[in-house]
């Protein structure tokens, strides 16, 4: 440890003396982008689009850009894809009821798993927080909470 209890890395050595360089924290402070592949760009473009209503902010050779609620979503085109079979977007929602049933309503089919006690709608209830599971074009597992 430096003078001051910071670490040994945040210190140097310049002409004799010990200077203090502040570490910077980019993960901390900066945006998350997150990213999923399809292999059915028009496809995919009109269900996050179309169907989930996020706005569209950009498009070009390399992925369809979404808005999610100030968190960039790129849509990468592959030509092979295995989706994983674990969660790998998810929105919080005040109501997960009201929510799937709207998006029941646009054509969504909701995940059901044998070893949860889901409701009629889908919903799982575990403690406070109620989550349902779908899956968009390519078989990426979604999901939507309130907790």
């Amino acid at each position: 440890m430096g003078p001051g209890g910071a670490s040994a890395r945040s210190w140097i050595a310049a002409s004799g003396f010990l200077m203090h360089i502040p570490r910077m924290s980019i993960p901390a402070t900066a945006k998350i982008v997150t990213f999923l592949c399809t292999r059915d760009r028009a496809t995919a473009k009109a269900f996050y689009g179309e169907t989930l209503g996020l706005t569209l902010i950009s498009e070009d050779d390399y992925a369809v850009v979404f808005d999610a609620k100030g968190t960039r979503l790129r849509i990468s085109p592959v030509k092979e894809f295995t989706p994983q079979p674990f969660t790998v977007l998810g929105w919080k929602v005040p109501d997960v009821a009201a929510a799937v049933k709207e998006l029941t309503a646009k054509g969504i089919v909701f995940e059901r798993y044998g070893f949860l006690e889901q409701d009629e709608l889908g919903i799982w209830t575990a403690g406070d927080a109620h989550i349902a599971w779908f899956k968009d074009p390519d078989g990426n597992l979604l999901s939507l909470d309130d907790s």
